[in-house]
């Protein structure tokens, strides 16, 4: 597969069945294309800072990350990223109801070079295409002597679209109606916010100025987390996330652990070593 202009992943899960996804998979990988390193992450709409003070137990969500890295084999760089500066615009000053181009106005607020500046907007703010035909974006600002950034968009679904945005924390808007899986932060909303999160931050370092890894139509492509829809855990097909791990305590389902005992469900990746999709369970 070589490389050509994109406009970038939309994260919106069951969007593909898996017969579609195991014929376009093996065709993801390319070679010698750009790729994202020593970026780092800057939140732009979230709450507080975390530091971890305790290495989390496996699986964790490092070595859910470490899949990003086999991109980079040809490389002879390690993918690097820290969290930068954080941004409250609790003041709503762009509005409720964001436009794209207030979307990238927002991110523009972060670091203007070697940053992925990340928008998390609450579920009290419409979006353009939120819901609709997507539960994030992951873009990148136009090229600059001043250097360019990436940016990530990724929108709380809780009182707009759960069924879409944060399956299987809830029931699908569609397809098979299974009882909805426990979450494990005891927010759906915010729970489907991280699947989607590390779904658009791992199409963003493997593609993040559109020339990067992908498969298919530019309007649409499949990157390394879009590729494996609707896929948590081992044994998954359309309408079940896989089997997963679940806490005995309170019965949520997970298969990563983070920081301070914190536990997450993340995406399968597309591993471009076995041409396949890889989970952490």
């Amino acid at each position: 597969m070589g490389y050509r202009e994109t406009s970038r992943e939309k994260s919106d899960p069951l969007s593909r069945t898996l017969i579609e996804r195991l014929q376009l998979a093996n065709l993801l990988v390319g070679s010698s294309v750009p790729i994202l390193i020593g970026f780092k992450e800057a939140f732009r709409i979230g709450e507080g800072r975390v530091t971890p003070n305790a290495i989390p137990q496996w699986p964790s969500v490092s070595s859910w990350w470490k899949t990003t890295e086999k991109y980079y084999k040809n490389n002879h760089h390690r993918l690097s990223l820290t969290v930068g500066r954080q941004i409250l615009n609790e003041g709503y000053s762009f509005g409720k109801s964001l436009s794209t181009q207030k979307i990238e106005r927002l991110a523009a607020m972060g670091d203007p070079r070697n940053a992925i500046n990340v928008v998390l907007t609450s579920d009290d703010v419409t979006v353009d295409g939120f819901c609709m035909s997507r539960c994030g974006t992951h873009n990148a600002s136009p090229p600059a002597k001043k250097g360019r950034f990436a940016y990530v968009w990724v929108g709380n679904s809780a009182s707009q679209c759960p069924g879409q945005c944060a399956w299987p924390f809830h029931q699908p808007i569609y397809g098979p109606q299974s009882p909805p899986l426990v979450s494990p932060n005891g927010d759906v909303g915010v729970d489907g916010m991280v699947m989607n999160l590390a779904s658009l931050l791992a199409g963003t370092v493997t593609n993040p100025f559109g020339d990067g890894y992908f498969q298919g139509p530019t309007e649409a492509p499949l990157e390394a987390a879009s590729a494996c829809p609707g896929m948590y855990g081992k044994n998954a097909y359309p309408g079940y996330a896989g089997d997963l791990l679940v806490d005995p305590t309170t019965g949520a389902s997970y298969n990563a652990n983070g920081a301070l005992g914190r536990k997450y469900l993340l995406p399968a990746l597309f591993d471009p070593t076995t041409s396949s999709c890889s989970t952490l369970v």
